[in-house]
């Protein structure tokens, strides 16, 4: 409540004040990478702040008292990012810049679906789409995208209007032929829920390499089979290894193929190289893509959400358009007050793109690009370390910042020791630094052999070789510990 005489936003400087003491607060707290004690301990220590079970009261506890005891309490229960020792998923620490750019969108409180609740904000937006198009690759006068809450968005407006571009008519219930959705055994998840939330049918499975792309030879081979309409997904930095699929080759199998066809590139993870001078070049063949998804909450350091979905012009985007009275009727559209309701399957939309405009403002394309080759370089050493430990083994060569490995005990497990026992106990290394507070490393059954691997996915800047060597002294020994304990 505002008192008289009193600025909203000096009531607001205040209550940052607040909210920043405590998130420092949290951190002394919480000491480590994340809560000690696992799932259990934490939810106890959360409710009681959140007042045991009396979450809201008559009176309320007032607003200072509030921020200041949940903000704590969300700092000491969260795993931080910034900490080397969390390095499990694709989980950055955001940019400083980029959290306060984030803080005055959420104080303005604008929404994209009409242009007078975002008057600048519209403008914002076209030219980050239009920024980031010219990155990939793609002619930024032509180019049509918007901003998404992530890659899972992303991929399911590839698939809408990508559907719609190679079959005419949607391939699910609708006129025009089927249309088959093509993706990678490594291709994300959120592909096949897509394609079944948009009833495009099951989604054939491309089989990959031993470095985990797509194999070329077996897209051209599913594609002659179904012969109709096609859709397929390539991915840049797949989610368990962090590969990048040849895309070019698959671009050039999609334009052979004698029916419509479509190219969308998942490069959620990898598009993030396109910052690098020195690694842009794994992304050769993104510009043939008939529509990208990008996530700079990744390789890009921003506060989630900060999705991208990118075409190289409108086709397809015509199944998006929508008139309504109350946001963008069309005697106002035709009076230049533009409308971006059709560039997004959502209404109410955060400008999102201001805390990326902020960002590309300040630091511009090299200091982005180092922040990248920064972690590759972090990866690479990772690598290195593994493979001069015995007792570890690496899964699959390094690409961008994800490093896949296994526990392997010593070099007679390593080739003859049973697969089901060190599966169990890669497991028990991750869950056992877990419950003890000491690292967030990952886990995933990447690859053909079905085994359990952990994971590496090292998206913080400011980490050091030495912090990376100690994280995986720290795997290994606890996997020796692990080891020696008697079966349960």
């Amino acid at each position: 409540m505002t008192r008289p005489g009193h600025r909203p936003a000096d009531e607001l400087r205040d209550l940052l004040g607040v909210a920043l003491g405590a998130l420092d607060a949290g951190r002394r707290d919480r000491v480590g990478p994340l809560p000690a004690g696992g799932p259990v301990a934490v939810r106890r220590v959360a409710l009681a702040a959140l007042g045991g079970g009396r979450l809201l009261t008559a009176a309320g506890s007032g607003e200072a008292a509030a921020l200041d005891a949940l903000t704590r309490m969300l700092s000491a229960g969260s795993a931080d990012p910034a900490d080397p020792f969390c390095a499990a998923h694709l989980h950055c620490p955001p940019l400083p810049v980029a959290v306060a750019a984030d803080l005055a969108v959420s104080a303005l409180n604008p929404s994209l679906d009409s242009w007078d609740q975002a008057p600048a904000a519209t403008t914002v937006e076209t030219e980050v789409v239009a920024a980031l198009a010219e990155l990939a690759g793609l002619d930024p006068a032509r180019a049509v995208g918007t901003v998404t809450t992530g890659g899972t968005e992303s991929n399911l407006m590839g698939l809408l209007i990508g559907a719609q571009g190679p079959g005419g008519g949607g391939g699910g219930s609708g006129g025009g032929p089927r249309v088959a959705v093509l993706c990678s055994a490594a291709g994300h998840h959120s592909v096949r829920r897509g394609a079944e939330l948009l009833g495009l049918g099951e989604v054939v499975t491309v089989p990959v390499d031993g470095a985990h792309r797509m194999d070329v030879g077996a897209l051209r081979a599913a594609l002659a089979g179904h012969g109709g309409p096609a859709l397929v997904v390539a991915t840049a930095g797949t989610t368990d290894a962090g590969a990048i699929d040849p895309l070019g080759e698959i671009a050039a199998a999609v334009r052979a193929h004698p029916a419509p066809g479509w190219l969308h590139v998942d490069a959620a993870h990898g598009g993030g190289a396109l910052f690098s001078h020195r690694l842009s070049e794994l992304l050769a063949g993104l510009a043939e893509a008939d529509s990208i998804a990008l996530d700079l909450h990744k390789l890009g350091w921003q506060p989630a959400p900060a999705g991208i979905f990118l075409t190289p012009s409108g086709r397809g985007w015509e199944r998006l358009e929508t008139e309504a009275a109350y946001l963008n009727p069309a005697d106002e559209t035709a009076a230049g007050y533009p409308s971006l309701l059709g560039r997004s399957l959502r209404t109410t939309r955060r400008p999102d793109a201001f805390k990326i405009a902020v960002t590309l403002r300040a630091l511009g394309r090299d200091r982005l690009g180092a922040l990248v080759d920064a972690c590759h370089r972090l990866a690479r050493h990772a690598a290195a370390v593994i493979e001069a430990d015995q007792r570890l083994a690496l899964s699959a060569p390094v690409t961008l910042s994800t490093v896949l490995f296994r526990y392997v005990h010593d070099v007679h497990n390593r080739e003859t020791g049973s697969q089901e026992a060190l599966d169990r106990l890669n497991a028990a290394i991750r869950l056992r630094l877990l419950a003890e507070g000491a690292a967030v490393v990952g886990r995933t059954t990447a690859g053909v052999d079905g085994a359990v691997h952990l994971k590496l996915t090292l998206l913080n800047p400011a980490a050091t070789p030495a912090d990376v060597t100690a994280l995986l002294a720290l795997v290994a020994a606890t996997g020796d510990r692990l080891a020696a304990e008697p079966a349960a």
